[in-house]
């Protein structure tokens, strides 16, 4: 599987002020083409030019999405693996993609 990078992520309801917190997040990046769904956030915040919405370039991603959600029960649903804290869904998928993506190891074994 290529290497993806996820540089940034931001949780919340579909809504355009939501968007706009992860695009502050990723203009340090410099990133030029956006892929997307149809979402009107999108076409309203950023340059038509700099996007493309469809399924053709985003299928990759919903397929990633998923995996996540299948992996990390608490992105799923509130269940007993749900944590109300915000700081802890930013922990764990951020062990999870520094396993996946540059294979550091998220549990260090004790030393016997």
């Amino acid at each position: 599987m290529p290497l993806v990078l996820v540089p940034a992520c931001v949780f919340g309801k579909r809504k355009d002020k939501v968007f706009r917190r992860l695009q502050v997040l990723l203009e340090p990046f410099g990133i030029s083409r956006f892929y997307s769904d149809d979402w009107g956030a999108y076409e309203q915040n950023i340059d038509p030019e700099k996007h493309e919405a469809g399924k053709r370039n985003t299928q990759k991603i919903e397929r990633r999405n998923l995996n996540f959600r299948i992996w990390i029960k608490r992105l799923a649903r509130k269940s007993i693996c749900f944590s109300k804290i915000e700081r802890m869904h930013d922990i764990v998928i951020g062990l999870l993609i520094n396993a996946l993506e540059f294979g550091v190891d998220i549990y260090e074994k004790p030393h016997i």
